[in-house]
């Protein structure tokens, strides 16, 4: 309820509230109000279609409009090829190495150890040549190189054959894991808005305002409509302070809609008193005698059966109450 609302009502009702026809009754008037949902959307993008007129009756679960999902969907065929290769990098990084890499790489560790054996008997070879005197120096220097290249070429590939055999670390393998979870979590994160692209009615109500249009471009959070629970409506009335004592929550009160220009003289329905404030609205910052002081007024919530839809938002309607004595 706006303030200037509010303001009015308590003017009208510092005055209005009075007592009936029966000395001990209390009459106070007000307006009806009732629960209000602010359908928004969940996802960004143009509104396709707004399904709803206000004033049409929606169910729980009914579409009331729908978000086009072009940019969704060109998204999720991107994290769903992704999400692909990673499970493709993981079933690799799992299977470990092929067979034909293995047997590759033992060869190429066997004929390093020849080479190395070679190298070893011509290194020897040299060396009895050089000690009887028949060889040189440069010549036994020289297989003494070859042998120290095939050597650290045999431990290389000993190392190669090593890594091939064990496959990937269990940290490549974890990584490959994770990754395949985000990408997951990312196509269905992508599914769900294009699920929620679709509004649906939270509530069974009446559309009581539109707040936007087919072809407007939405962001996140923005309302569709405004559906009302005209099954939890609710009468507001503001009583003085020497009536509240008198009034109790569960209260019987009868509620009257106004006929025409005949205020109380409409329909009658049986409600009874669901919220009273605890503090007085609208208090004057100066408050001296007891004839000020009546003009602090409680706020009064009257809860009205409204299964045929009698009561609408705004109506101005008027409540009865029989008070009870303060114990």
């Amino acid at each position: 309820m706006t303030l200037a609302r509010a303001a009015a009502l308590a003017a009208t009702l510092v005055l209005g509230c009075r007592r009936g026809p029966d000395a001990s009754a209390i009459v106070a008037s007000g307006h009806v109000e009732a629960t209000d949902v602010r359908v928004a959307t969940k996802v960004a993008g143009r509104l396709q279609t707004l399904l709803v007129q206000e004033g049409d009756r929606v169910r729980a679960g009914q579409e009331l409009g729908r978000i086009d999902t072009t940019d969704i969907e060109l998204a999720l065929a991107q994290a769903k090829a992704e999400r692909d290769q990673a499970s493709a990098d993981l079933r690799l990084k799992l299977a470990g190495s092929r067979p034909e890499d293995i047997a590759e790489i033992a060869a190429e560790v066997g004929g390093a150890r020849v080479e190395l054996e070679n190298a070893q008997r011509d290194l020897d070879r040299m060396q009895g040549l050089l000690d009887r005197g028949s060889g040189t120096t440069k010549a036994r220097d020289d297989a003494q190189a070859r042998r120290d290249v095939a050597a650290k070429r045999l431990a290389a590939l000993e190392q190669s054959q090593a890594r091939t055999q064990s496959g990937f670390r269990q940290e490549e393998k974890d990584a490959a894991h994770a990754k395949l979870a985000a990408l997951t979590a990312r196509c269905a994160q992508l599914e769900q808005q294009l699920k929620d692209a679709i509004v649906l009615s939270p509530l069974d109500g009446v559309v009581t305002s539109k707040a936007s249009e087919a072809g407007e471009l939405l962001q996140v959070g923005t309302p569709l409509c405004v559906v009302t629970d005209l099954n939890d409506a609710w009468l507001t009335v503001f009583v003085s302070d020497r009536d509240l004592p008198l009034l109790r929550l569960g209260q019987q009160a009868q509620v009257v809609t106004d006929d025409g220009d005949k205020p109380g003289s409409g329909q009658r329905r049986e409600g009874k008193i669901t919220y009273i404030a605890s503090e007085a609205e609208f208090t004057p910052k100066n408050v001296q005698t007891r004839d000020e002081r009546v003009t602090l007024v409680y706020r009064i919530k009257v809860g009205l059966p409204n299964q045929d839809g009698l009561f609408k938002p705004g109506m101005p309607a008027e409540a009865r109450f029989l008070p009870q004595a303060t114990r």
